[in-house]
């Protein structure tokens, strides 16, 4: 039997070791679907519910493996399926190749039924490759190129083969004029900054009094680095959301995530501080960061296209984090005065007692707070933790501990809904003798959550280790709109946009066959943790929880509180009790900390 071109994309995607592809199936791939049963399912095509969760799973399984993500869909709404998890590859820049189909070559031009002009659909979010195979010759050059240029710019790219060219019989590329051949080898680099650049650094952040720190995904491979440079400077370490499971939370002069999700040792971390380190984030919220002017800065970024941004940095390194640290570093002087050291560690001391006050905060029926901060220390040293966007969020920012050994993401630039429980499969099929868990709000499991379930129900039994928590936040409402609404609008909650109805979620997922637990009840909450940690397959726990406790951002002060309580007043559905928990929240901030037993 002859090799068609579909059968050599599959082989060429084993050759480059992807060993999974998540799709949905229709016509416009149908070559492609015979291929894979004629090379008995490899790579694992992973089916999906609905080709944007394909797209998620991509972007989970490639953000928690550092390999490529694939992604596979048929032509017209397949492909316009993929777009939003593909943008959320493109702007946390995870390697992901989206592989579609097209109407047959003949019928172009024609208005032919799912005939959509793919490459202007493309342009933007597969900015830096996308392209159409139109003859077997072109394949191995198109998809190697697409494969490789993932990798290299950490991006989302496309390739589109129609219809009838993946029935074609294949044939290489000869040794002609306008053949392209290609070749599969991705050997490994690394990029360092020249060495008077590293001069220029070290100077400036020998000459700080008060460091300041900031991670971001980029300086997850630099973490023993990233500790030496800190405890060498006596500087507090940030991190951008992006970079929760950069460094450990359990370091002393680690402050947590910043910005308006993050935490008050963060905001006061960039508030004070007189030179400022960056690396390898693109954090855009520059109120978030020190005053311009006030601090001396430093980037360091693998990608020249990110640099000087966001803030006037006097000097950009560009490099890998680890190579240009590690030469950094023997430049610095470590001799200097504990006193900004002691203040960042006190402030960390002092907002974690905050935090555990007001997770223990009364409210109807159950403190969000709570439910979080009774998981952090319950979690599985290996956990791999996925958050969708939304109130819960904020919990997942604040009060979950990343150890050493965890890891954590979420969607960072883009903050799509949506995406808690896919990231969640595609980190399982990345790591199945890992287990997940996934932390959503009940607006993003309504809106695709709920069907992924039985995703993870068709291959539970494909995870060495099952466990797969999906926590849901079930407070009826859009809440993280809902609060912005009230605090930058300065108008009350329009329920007919905001009130959702209330769902079954433990209900749903018994009825797939897996564990679901309905928890109503604050005195209920860990041993609803604990039966999900502990089943023997994915399980569902629903937490009823109370939208009135707000996500108070950590530079909020009284006259903002002010404000929005004022707005809140004006006609909100539940005034009284949005003012009290808000103020209840803030004013822990306020209160003596408690003495800590050693």
């Amino acid at each position: 039997m002859s090799t068609k071109v579909a059968d050599h994309v599959l082989q060429r995607l084993r050759e480059w070791g992807v060993d999974q592809v998540f799709g949905y199936p229709g016509d416009g791939i149908n070559g492609l679907l015979a291929a894979w049963g004629r090379a008995e399912n490899q790579p694992r095509f992973v089916q999906s519910r609905h080709e944007e969760m394909s797209a998620f799973q991509a972007v989970g399984y490639a953000k928690f493996s550092g390999r490529l993500g694939v992604c596979a869909a048929t032509s017209g709404p397949g492909a316009i399926h993929l777009l939003n998890g593909l943008y959320d590859a493109k702007l946390d820049h995870v390697p992901v190749l989206a592989i579609v189909g097209q109407t047959h070559r003949s019928a172009m031009g024609g208005s032919y039924q799912q005939e959509v002009d793919l490459h202007t659909l493309y342009k933007d979010v597969a900015s830096d490759f996308v392209e159409t195979v139109t003859v077997p010759e072109q394949l191995p050059n198109v998809l190697d190129r697409a494969i490789r240029t993932a990798y290299a710019r950490r991006c989302p790219t496309a390739v589109i083969i129609p219809g009838d060219v993946q029935e074609l019989d294949y044939s290489a590329p000869t040794h002609e004029f306008k053949m392209v051949p290609s070749s599969l080898d991705r050997s490994a680099w690394t990029a360092v900054p020249s060495q008077e650049s590293l001069e220029r650094a070290a100077e400036i952040l020998n000459s700080g009094d008060k460091v300041a720190v900031l991670v971001g995904q980029g300086a997850r491979g630099a973490r023993a680095e990233v500790e030496q440079i800190a405890e060498l400077l006596g500087a507090g370490v940030a991190k951008a959301l992006l970079g929760k499971d950069a460094l450990s939370d359990e370091l002393p002069y680690v402050t947590g995530a910043i910005g308006l999700l993050g935490t008050r040792p963060s905001y006061e971390l960039m508030r004070d501080c007189d030179t400022l380190l960056t690396i390898g984030s693109s954090f855009p919220y520059s109120q978030f960061l020190p005053e311009f002017g006030k601090a001396r800065a430093i980037q360091i970024d693998i990608d020249p296209h990110m640099v000087g941004m966001r803030y006037p940095y006097e000097v950009n390194l560009i490099g890998d984090a680890q190579a240009t640290l590690r030469r950094l570093i023997p430049m610095l002087d470590g001799d200097r005065g504990r006193e900004w050291y002691d203040t960042v560690c006190a402030n960390v001391v002092r907002w974690r007692d905050v935090m555990e006050r007001r997770a223990q905060l009364s409210a109807d029926p159950i403190n969000p707070e709570y439910v979080a901060h009774v998981l952090d220390p319950l979690l599985p040293g290996n956990a791999i933790i996925s958050s969708d966007s939304g109130s819960a969020a904020n919990w997942y920012a604040r009060h979950l501990t990343m150890r050493d050994g965890m890891r954590g993401s979420l969607s960072g630039t883009l903050a799509t809904m949506g995406c808690g429980v896919p990231y969640a499969i595609g980190a399982k099929f990345a790591h199945p003798d890992r287990p997940a868990i996934a932390l959503v709000g009940d607006g993003a499991m309504q809106m695709n959550g709920m069907a992924e379930l039985i995703t993870a129900a068709k291959y539970k039994d494909r995870w060495e280790d099952p466990r797969l928590v999906v926590g849901i936040w079930n407070n009826h409402d859009l809440n993280q709109v809902t609060w912005e609404m009230r605090a930058m609008e300065g108008a009350p909650s329009f329920l007919p946009s905001q009130e959702l109805p209330d769902v079954q979620y433990a209900a749903f997922a018994r009825s797939l066959g897996l564990t679901g637990i309905r928890v109503e009840k604050p005195e209920d909450v860990e041993a609803g943790w604990r039966a999900g940690l502990e089943a023997d397959g994915p399980a569902v726990i629903e937490f009823l929880t109370d939208p009135a406790v707000p996500p108070v951002p950590p530079h909020a002060t009284w006259q903002q509180m002010e404000s929005t309580a004022a707005s809140i007043l004006k006609g909100d559905a539940d005034r009284g009790s949005m003012v009290r928990q808000g103020f209840k929240s803030k004013v822990q901030e306020f209160l003596p900390g408690r003495e800590k037993k050693h």
